[in-house]
Formats: structure tokens, C-alpha cells, sequence
């Protein structure tokens, strides 16, 4: 039998907070511990990923979303799908 190692999945994204809420981002794929990529919204370095991989820090893209709540909806940064979750599983 043989087996093929594929990529991990992209995250799939949940709920777009509204604006001023915050994104929920737990999966470790948001996380890239290889390589520091210029932020999409600010050009500072970010080990940070949106579900789509672009390199962004969590809080300019809840920034952007608060500044733009209407293209927001288009999904460019969402949460994780929460399946599963427990009551009083809401820590930072």
C-alpha cells in the first residue's frame, strides 16, 4: 500500500467577525515558523497567515475589517470553523 504525503489542507474559513470583533485563529496553519512574509496591510514582517495564506497580522486584519465591512463580507479574512466546541471554551 502506498502512501502519499499530501498538503495539509487550506483552513477553511468561518464566520467574518463584524466589525470590531476578533478573529479566532487557532489553527497552527495560521502560523508559518519557516518564514517572516511582509504583512499585506502594513509591510512590517508577520509569521501570521490568513485561511488563504496571505501574510497578515491578526490585528490589521481585524483593523481592515472594521475600515471596510462591506468588502469584508467577501471573506478575505475570516475565522476558523469552530466544529465542535465546547461551552466555556472561549479564552483568548
Amino acid at each position: 500500500m502506498t502512501r502519499t504525503r499530501g498538503k495539509k489542507p487550506p483552513v477553511e474559513p468561518g464566520l467574518i467577525p463584524a466589525p470590531g470583533g476578533l478573529l479566532d485563529w487557532r489553527d497552527a496553519s495560521h502560523f508559518d515558523r519557516w518564514q517572516d512574509r511582509p504583512c499585506a496591510l502594513c509591510d512590517h514582517p508577520t509569521p501570521m497567515r490568513s485561511h488563504t495564506g496571505e501574510p497578515v497580522h491578526k490585528s490589521c486584519a481585524e483593523s481592515w475589517i472594521a475600515a471596510n465591512p462591506v468588502e469584508a463580507r467577501l471573506g478575505r479574512f475570516a475565522s476558523d470553523v469552530q466544529a465542535g466546541r465546547r461551552r466555556g471554551d472561549d479564552h483568548a
